[in-house]
């Protein structure tokens, strides 16, 4: 039984056109590089409530439009479908907004990082990869860790050695290969992709292999089905490589071809820290790319990612979709995390807690306007990180 309507991979930058059958990482067009996108052969005429009946939920509900052949190649632990919950007691004005958390923080390993890894786990078991290797923030390498245990595969984690201990514990817990470096995720990245040359093993960096995309577009396609095919007007999404952000807006335009959704889209909105905003300096300015921006720590270590390898590619979305971006202090940060905490009961990552504050600097700037709907996408467990919140 095959699982996926995969056709190919192509180059969204040049068209270059590869086989899905084979190992692929990036374009091999020198003056390209650009990161890889899965194409699918899409249906039309099929009413996705009735394709979707009776499926567990979980994001491998939407198996066709995901990478694997072959159901005993997929390596799950039951990530997505997470819930879509609307904010009940935070006030701010007029209070004339429907806002909404899409919250990640229940996904095995406590992020949405589950499920790019499970993805491009299972495509990698679905090649006969046994060695993979990732650079990370946290959340991702302990999900490699995680997922390559319950395939049976070997995991190498490079990681800041500033990053808080729970994630370095997961990782030595799932018994992932953990390497702690003096540096940021761009040192990381450095040091991963020398040790893989040199050892024959395979990178899934963020945006460096074509399939952890496709694991994080399932949250556009929960989105869509979770708000009855009527998507919000604003997507708030905090944004480090950004992969979440560029697969949302590729499962809309999936959506779109199979009649599943109309043209309209959301406004989309990188959230950025500002200790690390090259996305919201090259947008503001008006670049294609990003130059590489690192002031150091920030408590939302997802977020501190210098130079995203796709900047072009979320830049390009940011503006087709008519959205902005923005960057958030430490300090508004936490103040922001605290105030969710007690209103909602929520205990969010720091990387959630800036788009409660980014909502209200767009609302002081009526950049939002009243009667909008709009989601808030909360990436991960507070818990993980209180080691770097004052309580």
């Amino acid at each position: 039984m095959k699982l996926s309507l995969i056709e190919d991979l192509h180059c969204p930058a040049c068209g270059t056109r590869y086989s899905s059958a084979l190992v692929q990482t990036v374009c091999l067009n020198e003056t390209c590089k650009s990161s890889l996108f899965a194409s699918y052969e899409l249906p039309l005429a099929v009413d996705p409530d009735k394709l979707f009946s009776g499926r567990p939920a979980s994001m491998w509900r939407y198996h066709e439009f995901l990478p694997v052949n072959n159901p005993e190649n997929i390596v799950t632990l039951g990530e997505g479908f997470t819930p879509l919950l609307p904010l009940r007691n935070l006030r701010y004005k007029d209070n004339d907004n429907q806002v909404f958390w899409k919250d990640e923080s229940g996904n095995p390993t406590g992020s949405f990082k589950a499920r790019g890894i499970s993805s491009a786990v299972s495509k990698a078991k679905e090649l006969g990869i046994t060695d993979i290797v990732t650079p990370t923030a946290g959340n991702a390498g302990g999900a490699l860790a995680a997922y390559c245990a319950q395939g049976s595969l070997n995991a190498y984690v490079y990681m800041p050695r500033l990053t808080p201990k729970v994630f370095k514990d997961e990782c030595r817990l799932y018994g992932a290969n953990l390497i702690e470096v003096d540096g940021n995720i761009a040192d990381c990245g450095k040091l991963a992709e020398r040790d893989a040359i040199e050892n024959g093993w395979f990178q899934v960096s963020t945006l460096k292999e074509p399939y952890r995309l496709e694991g994080k577009k399932t949250m556009g396609y929960e989105i869509a089905e979770q708000f009855n095919w009527n998507i919000p007007d604003v997507i708030l999404y905090p944004t480090g490589g950004g992969t979440g952000l560029i697969g949302i807006w590729k499962a809309f335009d999936e959506m779109e071809k199979m009649g599943w959704i109309g043209s309209r889209r959301p406004r989309m909105v990188a959230v950025q820290s500002a200790s690390c905003d090259g996305i919201t300096q090259a947008f503001h300015q008006h670049e294609l790319s990003s130059q590489f921006v690192d002031h150091g720590f920030t408590i939302a270590n997802g977020l501190r990612v210098p130079k995203p390898y796709a900047d072009k590619l979320i830049l390009k979305v940011l503006r087709e979709s008519a959205g902005t971006a923005l960057s958030i202090t430490d300090q508004d940060m936490e103040t922001a995390l605290k105030e969710i905490a007690r209103k909602e009961g929520m205990l969010i990552a720091p990387e959630g807690a800036a788009l409660w504050q980014a909502f209200k600097t767009l609302k002081d700037h009526n950049w939002i306007a009243p009667g909008e709907r709009v989601l808030l996408l909360n990436t991960g467990n507070g818990y993980k990180y209180l080691e770097n919140i004052n309580i």
